[in-house]
């Protein structure tokens, strides 16, 4: 599989550094409020990852983190007169909700921030003993200019980044460029006690510590959206690499923007969606969908006309999956033909293919709907086997789970007993030609709350 490194900025066969074994840090939520359409894409983008990984063989160590303590969470406690602890709380629950919603898996650790004091410490004491930060006043800070090769993720050097930093005349860093690891505490806030006094970590160092712990000092892939690349993970790999003396992460994945209706989102522009919003109106599915149907690494230009056509053609994949299984229902016993077999090699060949190119999910979902083609033409031909059709499914299935969707399908609605022996009785009348039974039969059946008519692929009973 190849991957783009953001790093190398190329794409790159992905050598994991133990064989079928990939190590995967993404960065998480800050959990202060319900998140935004933005937030879905890379948790979707990255399950995809995750899935196919798997899929494909490999043992996959994921670890997201929450950052649960943060000026947005404290300005949220102070706003309702709670702790910082029960908005963060709250609101993972929340994510939860919604990432649920969004069939994706939960993280193998989702560390939190508030538990992590020991190890985020542990690390900037080590930063301040090798001279790669200071302390002033309570509060400490990185050496930017200690780590020679900072900039070498967002490809800015340190000469452009100097010209245009500001210098606060009651700024205490010792350069503008330096950035904070430990901060002390402000009245009212939450804080540890530290070497340094009370307070709590910086934004970036806390990435630093979590993934290190639960994944060693060099990652296989670290993950995120593409506005974390500067200043966040810029940081991360200076701290990482000044704390360990080794390489950060061999693989650097950002997924692209979401623009609204063409614009970027911003609250100010009145155009900000979170996901529970959209969700309540289009369901959680079309969401999945719109995420998985492009590049993760392209603009995806949010509009209704875009979701309107993500629902369209899901419920084009269920249709085709719910004829399948009416189809195999009815399908005489027999043989996969050999045209059947190199077809699904071909179709198979295909999703792999477009997702061993950097995760080319827009190509893998048109192999899917080429698949739907072939399966379509199979379920109308009232010959073929039950194994042919059985293996289709087993390939569909296998495909929509890695891209993470058709996760509502109706394994088998529980149809009352009632409903099934009246519809026995139907068929009975059918075949005697006694058809104003039957008609009877049809509405006695409606009136329970179900429908039923007949295809090509036998007796189809759904819920009105």
């Amino acid at each position: 599989m190849k991957i783009y490194n953001t790093m190398s900025r190329k794409t790159e066969e992905l050598v994991p550094m133990e064989e079928n074994h990939v190590r995967i840090y993404a960065c998480g939520p800050t959990v202060y409020n319900y998140i935004h359409i933005g937030n879905a894409r890379p948790i979707c983008a990255f399950d995809v990852l995750r899935r196919y990984l798997k899929y494909k063989g490999c043992k996959v160590t994921y670890v997201q983190n929450f950052t649960d303590v943060d000026d947005k969470i404290i300005r949220r406690a102070n706003e309702e007169g709670v702790s910082s602890l029960e908005i963060s709380e709250r609101y993972i629950a929340e994510y939860k909700k919604d990432a649920h919603g969004l069939n994706v898996m939960d993280a193998d650790v989702h560390p939190k921030v508030t538990e992590s004091m020991d190890l985020i410490i542990d690390i900037v004491k080590k930063l301040v003993e090798s001279g790669h930060a200071y302390e002033r006043n309570g509060d400490v800070y990185f050496r930017t200019r200690s780590f020679p090769d900072y900039g070498k993720l967002s490809g800015q050097p340190i000469e452009e980044l100097q010209s245009g930093a500001r210098i606060d005349v009651n700024d205490i860093k010792d350069d503008p460029l330096d950035f904070a690891v430990w901060k002390s505490a402000k009245p009212g806030e939450p804080y540890w006690e530290s070497p340094w006094g009370q307070g709590r970590p910086g934004w970036h160092i806390e990435c630093s510590a979590m993934s290190s712990h639960y994944l060693g000092e060099t990652l296989d892939i670290h993950c995120g959206g593409q506005d974390l690349i500067f200043p966040h993970h810029e940081n991360e790999i200076a701290q990482s690499e000044a704390a360990s003396g080794k390489p950060f992460s061999n693989y650097w994945m950002h997924n692209g923007y979401i623009n609204i209706d063409n614009k970027k989102m911003s609250k100010s522009l009145g155009n900000f969606f979170t996901v529970r919003e959209v969700a309540e109106k289009y369901g959680y599915e079309v969401i999945r969908y719109m995420m998985v149907q492009a590049h993760y690494r392209s603009p995806i230009n949010y509009c209704k006309d875009l979701l309107d056509a993500c629902k369209a053609s899901l419920e084009r994949l269920y249709t085709c999956r719910e004829t399948l299984d009416r189809a195999i229902g009815a399908a005489p016993a027999g043989v996969i033909s050999e045209e059947a077999a190199a077809l699904f090699a071909q179709r198979r060949q295909q999703f792999e293919a477009a997702m061993d190119e950097d995760l080319n999910t827009a190509d893998a979902v048109s192999a899917l709907f080429e698949l739907v083609r072939d399966l379509n033409r199979m379920s109308a031909d009232s010959t073929t086997s039950r194994e042919q059709l059985t293996a289709g499914a087993a390939l569909f299935d296998a495909i929509a789970d890695v891209l993470g969707i058709l996760y509502n399908r109706k394994k088998a609605d529980e149809i009352p007993a009632e409903v099934l022996a009246l519809a026995e009785a139907r068929a009975a009348a059918r075949k005697a030609k006694d058809f104003a039974e039957a008609d009877r039969l049809r509405d006695a059946i409606a009136a329970l709350g179900w429908q039923i008519k007949e295809t090509r692929q036998g007796t189809e009973i759904t819920k009105l």
